[in-house]
């Protein structure tokens, strides 16, 4: 072999293949159709000089364009501010691997128990992991958690009003791993409590996972809910926008019993999709469930404040087998992020950010409403994001708003737009929005 990336050499390669029992490495993917194995050769340019390089991703990034956002569907346009970005570029945090070595890597852990501290404070929860990917896969995490903690008790449902992106995701995680995953109907734009409280009838219920806002943006009111699942022996779940528990009421005080849902909405900038950051809290009675990792504070030999990874059994690099997942890599880096983001704002701050995007919604809906070229979808509170339906031709709207700069709302179907405001959309952004709209 003379490829220089590559570390084995012919007899390397040959020892491997018979100490497996095959003649060759294709004999490895043996199983593989031969229809999608693809025999051609690969179209790769030649090697780019430095400068042909540095030149290359210039011209790259000067087609980038900078747009007024007023697109959400689970993914917003909030105010990052600059000193995260220098802050997380500091080698000690940017290459930071996970903490298994208390004694030298204070710091890490230091931050992860203030992320863990501040997403507790938010959700009203008593504990909170970290290291979770996104929100889809918090949410498939806390489904195995209900059903583990429910014992003998395979069944769980999520509410259609949900993200359409976590739900598949939960029916994914679920379908290979033998758990039944059920839709709770909506009505109006909510869960159908009604039918809720019948599909629980059923029994075989481990929980139930319901969305706050959901994904019309609407606030939906739970009251009571906690109690019928209690009382038929299951869990609930809230899947939250955590930048909305500074003003909205919290998972703690609707009677849940975990949380969970995507951090992005923590300053986390829109990078073509990610990093991202996932977030489960939970009570203390599902603890032991919980995926990821959880730091404590402690003592020294000294008598000072040091800090720990507790609870590591749920690790996959201790007791493989009974792991309650298989997240064994540290992705606190964007812990840390939402960490100096809470720092930054405090509460107060979160807060204003959450006022101001409601304001501009608000006033967003009301002048597409004045209009007389959109109604109302819903008829039902909603904080940052709403949705209206229309006749206009939203494709060709939409375009023309590109032209001009903007991204425009979400095409649901059936004449209904999804719109959402943060709190960086100023009115005069607004208003140049619907001016543009009404003339296209």
């Amino acid at each position: 072999m003379s490829n220089n990336y590559m570390p084995h050499t012919e007899e390397d390669v040959k020892a491997m293949l018979e100490r497996i029992g095959v003649a060759t490495i294709d004999d490895l993917y043996c199983d593989v159709p031969q229809e999608v194995i693809y025999k051609e050769e690969y179209d790769i340019p030649s090697a780019m000089s430095e400068i042909e390089l540095r030149r290359h991703f210039a011209e790259l990034g000067n087609k980038n364009k900078p747009l007024t956002i007023f697109a959400g569907g689970g993914a917003y346009d909030h105010y990052s501010p600059s000193v995260i970005a220098h802050l997380l570029s500091r080698s000690e945090f940017y290459t930071a691997y996970t903490p298994y070595q208390p004694e030298i890597s204070q710091g890490t852990l230091q931050y992860i128990f203030e992320y863990q501290s501040m997403i507790s404070e938010l959700t009203g929860m008593e504990a909170t992991n970290a290291s979770m990917y996104d929100g889809a896969t918090a949410a498939a995490e806390v489904m195995f958690m209900m059903v583990a903690s429910a014992k003998k008790k395979n069944c769980v449902l999520v509410s259609s009003t949900i993200s359409e992106r976590v739900l598949n995701v939960v029916k994914t995680y679920a379908k290979f791993h033998g758990v039944v995953v059920k839709e709770v109907p909506e009505k109006d734009g909510v869960t159908d409590l009604e039918a809720l409280a019948k599909m629980l009838e059923e029994g075989d219920v481990a929980g139930v996972i319901v969305p706050t806002p959901n994904k019309y943006g609407i606030v939906e009111d739970f009251t009571n809910l906690a109690d019928t699942i209690h009382s038929a022996k299951g869990y609930l779940a809230i899947y939250a926008d955590p930048s909305s528990l500074a003003v909205l009421r919290t998972p703690a005080e609707w009677g849940a019993d975990v949380a969970c849902g995507d951090g992005q909405t923590l300053g986390m900038p829109l990078a073509f999709g990610g990093p991202y950051l996932g977030f489960i809290s939970c009570s203390k009675g599902m603890l032991r469930k919980m995926p990821g990792r959880i730091v404590g504070a402690t003592k020294d030999a000294d008598g000072k404040r040091a800090y720990v990874l507790t609870l590591q059994a749920r690790e996959q690099h201790i007791r493989r087998e009974k792991a309650t997942s298989n997240i064994c890599s540290n992705q606190s880096l964007m812990a840390l992020y939402a960490t100096i983001y809470l720092s930054l704002l405090g509460k107060e701050g979160l807060k204003e950010v959450n006022v101001l995007a409601c304001d501009g919604a608000h006033y967003l809906f009301n002048k597409l409403i004045a209009s007389g070229k959109f109604t109302p979808a819903f008829d039902k509170p909603f904080l940052k994001e709403f949705v209206v339906k229309t006749d206009l031709d939203m494709e060709k709207v939409n375009a023309k708003l590109l032209e001009n700069g903007i991204m425009g709302g979400l095409c649901l179907g059936n004449g209904m737009v999804e719109f959402a405001v943060t709190e960086k959309r100023t009115k005069e952004e607004i208003d140049t929005l619907v001016n543009l709209m009404l003339e296209a």
